[in-house]
């Protein structure tokens, strides 16, 4: 597949580079001539370029994924066929897997795993409302921006939700956190999604998968069966709330799961807010609590709430939040309110039979003393006075989703998610309520409407046409946008567009544009002069320098610069808005860094992999041959540096390379070797005797 390496996909894409490789396809690192970005080009081995099956997965995939727009998922941002070639180009993400990261720091605490947690659990309920079933979440599909922020990566085996799921080949190779029903082959749904991230959750946890064995089928079985071990017991210290969390996000039974990403949020989010908060039931905290009591290394967890307590605090919440709850606890709510209604209804018929009775003996004995004493003059009011109305406090649906809004959690009042009002918001996202009438927390006569307005999402400002605008033309245009751009100017030299005007802009016209957006403006200096290329990537000065209209020849010098980055620019020559002329030499001083270079990980490695991977980086490898039982010969035990170290070029790194077991440890079989014991010889003590 590295063919492609210096082609050009359909005059556009120029691949540079392999960057990954998968089941089906390579990804590659390619330069976007048209709008000037890196991306990543994922293409189609050529063993199933022929294959129709295969190209029918590779483009179903494409468009499963082209239909997804969210921050913590990798973009599409194209799909084609070039030739014999079947490509996506996607998002290029600069950052570490979550399985690389895991390797690195081993068991993450609780703050951390919730964290990435969330990210993922957002990603899956933005996938899941476009009916896509992921199928494939792990930490090699997870990938770490250098922000702390999370990418899902590798719809590899997304399939639209309605579609049957076997046991497949990749399946197979992702077995450790593969649901129990994939493991059947029984048909999937958004649970599988969760049940994954359970065991990711569990992963992040402990340091370890749920469940392991020394094959896949084995492994798989483990997950139909289910039973793994509670993280805590694997990791003391785990809060028992997330640990609730993880443990119920893997139940091996559908029903036990958690229907959706966004119900296992909303419990992430509970849990952010007060992690003391364990999510269980009075017995089953008090038995956690018991099991925690015996072990010693856990006194220091936090005593679970009880019933009575978890009770409070979820009425000093929505008490704080202006009457909001979360919609389990509306359903306890409803259920509670229904049993007292009932009983209430029951004690008012009591009631009224007593009072009804009562009236019927004051009006007889009115009657008789009115017959009595011959009649009055005015009559008697026997009726009562009717009491004060209810009221009832009406809840917080500002920041939820309008989807999520069931108005039979609401009986006490009409909530009206049909006729709401729209408007773009820049605070809430699309779909999400931004305003209530009547508001949260105000007393109303039960019955009362309560009228929504939901967000349309950000309005969207798009990036005028500023080409053969002049520089403070376009300045002003885009000031008035009132956005708080982040406008960069850059020299560019053309022969279409007179000195001092805009030759070219990112992002290009009719793009959306966002607040504090980056926005460069390449003005023109006229034709055949000079760029201004500091501090630009070498790959896009090596595209800006492509699109000079004379003949010049470059050359690239490298070097150690603490001011720039490795592979920017830092100095040219000739320098910026000098006159070309053809001939011309051109020369493009480019940073090395600071001279420092990060040490890769060769454990488990062949020892001729790892002298190439330690000197393609500039260390020098030494070799020291050690005994080891569980490392195959001739491979990589331990290193000297810790990976990901950055140390200075040169420097010695020393592996040690597995010679196998050590002999001097082997105990030999009885029958075969053991020597028969000798009787003492006369003359002899028992001291000399041979054992």
């Amino acid at each position: 597949m590295e063919n492609y390496i210096g082609r050009l996909l359909d005059s556009r894409y120029e691949i540079l580079e392999v960057i990954g490789t998968g089941g089906m396809a390579v990804v590659y690192k390619a330069l976007d001539h048209r709008l000037n970005r890196m991306v990543a080009v994922k293409i189609l081995k050529d063993e199933f370029s022929g294959n129709q099956e295969f190209c029918r997965r590779f483009h179903a995939e494409s468009q499963a994924v082209a239909m997804l727009s969210h921050p913590n998922i990798v973009s599409v941002y194209d799909v084609s066929r070039s030739g014999e070639a079947n490509y996506i180009v996607m998002e290029l993400i600069e950052g570490i897997s979550l399985k690389q990261y895991l390797e690195k720091k081993g068991p993450l605490n609780w703050r951390e795993t919730l964290h990435f947690s969330m990210q993922i659990a957002k990603a899956l309920d933005h996938a899941h409302s476009r009916g896509i079933v992921h199928r494939d979440i792990k930490p090699h599909n997870i990938m770490i921006l250098k922000d702390g922020s999370i990418k899902v990566a590798d719809f590899g085996i997304a399939r639209v939700g309605s579609a049957q799921n076997t046991l497949t080949r990749e399946a197979l190779g992702s077995v450790h956190y593969i649901s129990p029903e994939q493991a059947k082959g029984a048909r999937v749904d958004n649970r599988s999604d969760i049940y994954s991230l359970g065991v990711v959750m569990y992963e992040m946890l402990t340091g370890r998968t749920p469940y392991d064995g020394e094959t896949p089928v084995s492994v798989a079985i483990q997950h139909i069966n289910g039973g793994a071990r509670r993280p805590s017991e694997v990791m003391p210290g785990i809060p028992l709330g997330l640990e609730y969390i993880t443990m119920r996000a893997m139940n091996s039974n559908l029903e036990k799961r958690y229907a959706t990403a966004a119900e296992m949020l909303s419990d992430m989010e509970e849990f952010r807010k007060n992690p003391s908060l364990t999510f269980l039931p009075a017995v089953d905290a008090a038995a956690a609590a018991a099991a925690t009591a015996q072990k010693p290394q856990q006194t220091q967890q936090r005593q679970p709430m009880t019933r009575t307590e978890a009770e409070r605090y979820a009425a000093a919440r929505a008490a704080k939040n202006g009457g909001a709850k979360t919609p389990e606890e509306r359903r306890a709510e409803r259920a509670r309110r229904e049993a007292e209604q009932a009983a209430e209804r029951r004690k008012k018929l009591i009631i009224i039979a007593s009072i009804s009775a009562a009236i019927v003996l004051v009006v007889l004995a009115i009657v008789l003393v009115t017959a009595l004493s011959g009649g009055g003059d005015e009559p008697v009011d026997a009726s009562t006075e009717s009491t004060a109305d209810e009221i009832v406090r009406v809840d917080n649906f500002v920041g939820m989703k309008l989807e999520d809004i069931d108005p039979e959690d609401y009986p006490d009042l009409d909530v009206d998610v049909r006729r709401v009002t729209e408007e773009y918001s820049d605070e809430y996202d699309e779909g999400y309520v931004m305003a209530q009438d009547p508001k949260a927390g105000e007393e109303v006569k039960p019955g009362r409407t309560v009228k929504l307005t939901v967000s349309k999402g950000k309005e969207e400002i798009l990036m005028p046409d500023l080409v053969n605008v002049s520089e403070a033309d376009a300045m002003k245009q885009l000031e008035a946008l009132k956005l708080g751009l982040k406008i960069t100017l850059k020299d560019e030299s053309s022969e279409d567009v007179r000195q001092g005007n805009i030759v070219r802009t990112e992002p290009k016209a009719e793009e959306p544009l966002e607040k504090n957006q980056e926005v460069v403006l390449y003005v023109s200096l006229g034709e055949n002069k000079m760029p201004n290329l500091i501090g630009d990537t070498v790959d896009n000065a090596k595209a800006r320098l492509k699109a000079l209209k004379v003949s010049v020849s470059i050359e690239y010098l490298y070097d150690v610069n603490d001011k720039y980055e490795k592979d920017r620019v830092y100095r040219t020559d000739p320098q910026a808005g000098d006159q070309l002329e053809p001939g011309d030499k051109i020369f493009i001083y480019v940073s090395e860094g600071d001279g420092k270079v990060p040490v890769p990980n060769v454990l488990i490695t062949s020892l001729e992999d790892a002298q190439k991977t330690l000197k393609d980086v500039g260390l020098v490898p030494l070799i020291n041959e050690v005994y080891d039982a569980e490392v195959p010969v001739g491979f990589v035990v331990s290193q000297s540096e810790v990976p990901g170290t950055k140390v200075e070029k040169g420097t010695y790194v020393t592996i040690d390379i597995s010679k196998g077991p050590d002999p001097a440890l082997t105990v030999p079989p009885t029958e075969s070797t053991a020597e028969p014991t000798e009787a003492p010889t006369e003359g002899t003590t028992s001291s000399e005797t041979k054992p």
